[in-house]
């Protein structure tokens, strides 16, 4: 049985395919278009899950959506009537596009893959909540969905037990937890749906300073984390912007602009968000306990991203068992819905794994080593062919040489974090190397943290972790013994290049890194690499960044991954076991391929 699953039309536009139970693969549409968060028909994503799988469309059991149009516009409507006449102002931009094309999806379906077979629409909330419990160890577990909005749900409680997930409660439109820290991203001059964890990273630089104003005027919790905002200060029910005037009136000024700098301001903002943002998120989960009576919880939506927030949740004990759906935001409600159809729709029984079923997250596409060297040959590069063991031996050579590597291997990554397939590598002890990756190789604001990977048996040496975490979902503290002194005086961006562990490429400015455990079962080439750095180096730590450029997706293919390579100032790119160094290139081979031309994130 053959079902296949599909999310669009909002951000993060994805397919996925899952066979006789089995998630066979997953992944974005801006992998293969190059449009940062591609909202549009997966086509692309649809024809690479049914290469992968071996199935013609005339074989697919059920084609699954992610949520229910007609609901959702329904939402909208109703919100402009109730708003009126202000809320037209949204409603006359956002409706067209739904009568146009929106609230058509099946004919989208039918028309785009030739399919006139079952189409099935579980709720957003459904499908974000299947994403996370279906795929992980549990037999039973309460189940968190935190996101902006879905149709009317923007958080829900829901139980799973063996395959079947039921819904107890849910917090509705326009009081979200989502759109509260979306608010403040626009506010920060971030972009809404791509900058949040923008806002996530720069929150240690400032102080929580804000957060008595945020519940006195904002937002009122109950004591079972629900709550109501205040529309007054927000403008996303009935506008075309997150925030009023009323919001910066309150908060000290207007948004800033994308291009301004950073002032403390922004950065107090960001710390405060931050605050109300767990403790809202930290009631949710006491409740969810409650409901459900399951200490083990898994998590999904948008907001299941806040890696800091999920670090918490382990340092404080508030659950026995977590486990985070990696492609937690809209793209996963793609690998949801298709779980919904088989276990919900069609009553197909579930047998747990052992750590759980998402194959460590590489559901994407591949690329033999004859592809490689045939595209090297055609443009005329430089390269080695090597065997495993003597590649990791020359890699962890080059990044003990300071040196920048792109790695591009194996199945490519679902979700938005890179966790070692499609990845930019660097050696995290070289205090330098958080400059250097962010202005040279990233082209992003110097703020921004990196990634450590780490040997899963090491972890706890280097983090005060003792948990996995193979997707890089959870922060974690730095451990003490590997800490070092910075000046407690210093203020917003002057802690920026202070040196804070034996790690300090890696190591933020409160001593926090969000972490990912390398385990030679789940990730065994990103194991050996790291064993091969560890044995020369004495440790089993390096930077892991996605392998992409500002404002572009992760690479996708070889050229993306050679075009990444030769527009910024990394020395040695790794396909496969193909290595090839930038200095071994003739300067017209480099100048062949120019990066293009992207939006700003």
């Amino acid at each position: 049985m053959n079902i296949l699953g599909i999310s669009c039309y909002y951000h993060d536009a994805a397919a996925a395919i899952v066979c006789d139970g089995n998630i066979i693969a997953a992944a974005q549409e801006e992998r293969f278009t190059r449009v940062k968060h591609d909202a549009n028909f997966p086509m692309h994503a649809v024809q690479y899950c049914l290469k992968e799988a071996q199935c013609r469309i005339d074989q697919l059991d059920a084609v699954c959506f992610y949520d229910k149009p007609f609901l959702k516009f329904e939402r909208i409507l109703e919100t402009a009537i109730m708003e009126a006449p202000k809320g037209w102002r949204s409603a006359l931009k956002s409706i067209p596009i739904w009568i146009k094309q929106k609230i058509w999806i099946e004919d989208a379906i039918r028309s785009a893959l030739e399919y006139d077979g079952r189409i099935l629409y579980p709720e957003h909330h459904h499908s974000h909540a299947a994403s996370a419990f279906y795929p992980s160890p549990f037999e039973q577990a309460a189940i968190l969905t935190v996101d902006g909005v879905g149709e009317w749900s923007t958080s829900s409680i829901s139980i799973g037990k063996g395959n079947q997930i039921h819904i107890l409660k849910e917090l509705h439109f326009p009081h979200s937890l989502g759109l509260l820290y979306s608010a403040f991203t626009y506010h920060a001059g971030f972009k809404v749906n791509s900058g949040e964890y923008k806002l996530m990273g720069l929150a240690p630089y400032g102080k929580p300073r804000y957060v008595d104003r945020i519940y006195e005027h904002l937002i009122d919790i109950k004591s079972d984390g629900s709550f109501r905002m205040d529309p007054r200060f927000f403008d996303y029910t009935t506008g075309l912007k997150m925030t009023s005037s009323r919001f910066s009136a309150l908060f000290d000024g207007p948004p800033r602009s994308p291009d301004a700098p950073l002032t403390q301001r922004d950065m107090d903002l960001a710390a405060s968000v931050q605050v109300v943002t767990e403790e809202i998120l930290f009631r949710m989960v006491e409740e969810a306990k409650r409901v459900t009576g399951s200490k083990n919880l898994c998590l999904a939506g948008g907001v299941a991203l806040n890696c800091v927030a999920n670090g918490k949740l382990l340092q404080q004990n508030r659950v026995d068992r977590l486990w985070i759906q990696p492609a937690a935001g809209d793209a996963g409600g793609a690998l949801g819905a298709a779980l919904v159809g088989w276990h919900g729709y069609f009553g197909k029984p579930r047998q747990p794994a052992g750590s759980d079923s998402m194959q460590g997250a590489f559901l994407g596409p591949s690329i033999t080593t004859s592809d490689i060297t045939h595209w090297l040959d055609e443009h005329q590069m430089v390269y080695e062919i090597l065997e495993p063991e003597a590649c990791y031996e020359r890699m962890a050579e080059a990044l003990d040489q300071a040196m920048i590597l792109g790695w591009f291997h194996g199945r490519m990554e679902f979700g938005p974090r890179a966790l070692g397939h499609r990845s930019i590598l660097a050696d995290a002890r070289n205090p330098e190397m958080q400059r250097t990756l962010n202005l040279s190789i990233k082209q992003r604001e110097s703020f921004r943290p990196f990634a450590p990977m780490v040997m899963a048996e090491y972890a706890s040496d280097y983090f005060d972790l003792d948990v996995e975490s193979p997707y890089m979902l959870v922060t974690a503290t730095v451990a003490k013994h590997r800490q070092k002194m910075q000046d407690i005086n210093a203020e917003g961006l002057d802690l920026l290049y202070q040196l804070r562990s034996d790690i300090p490429a890696v190591t933020h400015v409160d001593y926090s890194a969000r972490v990912q455990t390398i385990d030679r079962q789940r990730n065994p080439t990103t194991w050996s690499l790291l064993e091969a750095f560890r044995k020369r180096t004495g440790t089993p730590v390096l930077i892991n960044t996605s392998f992409n450029v500002r404002g572009e997706p992760p690479v996708g293919s070889i050229e993306d991954a050679w075009t990444c390579f030769a527009s910024t100032a990394m020395d040695v790119l790794v396909l496969e076991h193909v290595l090839i160094r930038k200095v071994d290139q003739a300067p017209e081979v480099l100048a062949r391929f120019k990066p293009k031309t992207f939006a700003k994130d």
